[in-house]
């Protein structure tokens, strides 16, 4: 998933499929198989999305694309063991901060080495 850098209180769905680098249809798509899956829509009828949302559609983008379930066995997965993925997906993001402060790190040290 892609960073956004800007925390907000809700996301188009064309936001939302940048930041998992899919398409819209596909999050329509995963909206109607899974109940966990339901963002509030405005007058219009467009889509907006919590970072709850954002969450569950992690969870379902890690179990689907990452790991290759099927939907009814990722379904299956998530009614079972939500909030252990949940907790495996949070230490999944802190994994990924922590791997690019050290390259933000790692880089400034070897910008200050040829400095030198």
């Amino acid at each position: 998933m892609k960073e956004t850098g800007v925390e907000k209180i809700y996301y188009s769905i064309g936001e939302v499929a940048d930041m998992f680098a899919v398409n819209a249809s596909l999050i329509r798509f995963w909206e109607k198989e899974f109940e966990i899956l339901r963002p509030k829509k405005n007058k219009k009828g467009n889509r907006l999305f919590t970072k709850r949302d954002l969450q569950y559609l992690h969870m379902i983008y890690h179990l689907v694309k990452e790991k290759g379930y099927t939907l009814k066995g990722a379904k299956e997965y998530l009614k079972e063991d939500a909030k252990s993925i949940e907790e495996k997906i949070k230490i999944r993001e802190a994994l990924h901060n922590t791997r690019n402060l050290l390259a933000e790190i790692n880089q400034s040290m070897e910008s200050r080495l040829k400095e030198l």
